[in-house]
């Protein structure tokens, strides 16, 4: 049996800091330690520019940017093309749709960026990157991962979601269930000891399966 050599791509993990770079963008250059200071960040790949797939998910993030706005996160695209690609692909996108990608798309001609963060998956394509996403948080700490194939386009109303789950969580040191959704209760952390234990099972003001599974609604 002929084993193929597999290349190993080194991909930053969920809890590592977001890697550094400096890259000309549709809205100027960029230094991403400096960029969007105390704002969430959610950067996505796209494989090429004037290619079908990728013009709906970039009209997608654009319609709904507004909800990234409300969310206090800014958007940042990225594909292995030329400055003057993404210049041509945006205008040509809003002349014949009227949506308008008003955020930074990288530039990453020479892979510097796709290779950093893992977006070039060999097995997939050596030249194009897949359609990865990062949550990026106000600290620069990579939080959430998404990858999808080149030829199956992502779910808005799931990274938006996750978002949601993702600061929702920070902010009141809870769990989501299944299918979380905004407005749904959320889960308590479990106790750590025995009195935790005993003051759970105790408590009527959550919703308990058991001691380990209980949720509440919260109040904003």
């Amino acid at each position: 049996m002929e084993v193929t050599e597999q290349k190993i791509t080194t991909i930053p993990r969920i809890g590592d800091m977001a890697p550094d770079f400096e890259a000309m963008t549709t809205k100027g250059k960029i230094k991403f330690s400096e960029f969007a200071k105390d704002k969430w960040i959610v950067m996505f790949s796209h494989p090429a520019d004037f290619t079908p797939v990728c013009t709906t998910e970039m009209s997608g993030f654009a319609i709904r940017k507004n909800e990234f706005d409300e969310l206090s996160t800014e958007l940042v695209g990225l594909s292995i093309d030329s400055i003057h690609s993404h210049l041509g692909w945006v205008n040509n996108v809003r002349e014949h749709t009227g949506v308008y990608f008003d955020f930074p798309i990288i530039a990453d001609i020479d892979m510097k960026v796709s290779k950093l963060y893992g977006m070039l998956q060999p097995n997939e394509s050596e030249t194009a990157a897949v359609r990865a996403v990062f949550f990026i948080d106000p600290k620069k700490k990579i939080r959430l991962i998404m990858y999808y194939p080149l030829n199956i386009g992502r779910n808005m109303d799931e990274i938006l979601r996750s978002l949601e789950a993702l600061q929702i969580s920070d902010k009141h040191k809870v769990a989501m269930p299944l299918d979380w959704k905004k407005g749904d209760k959320v889960i308590i952390p479990p106790p750590k000891t025995l009195a935790e234990m005993d003051a759970r099972i105790n408590d009527d003001t959550c919703e308990k399966v058991d001691f380990y599974l209980a949720k509440k609604e919260l109040s904003n």
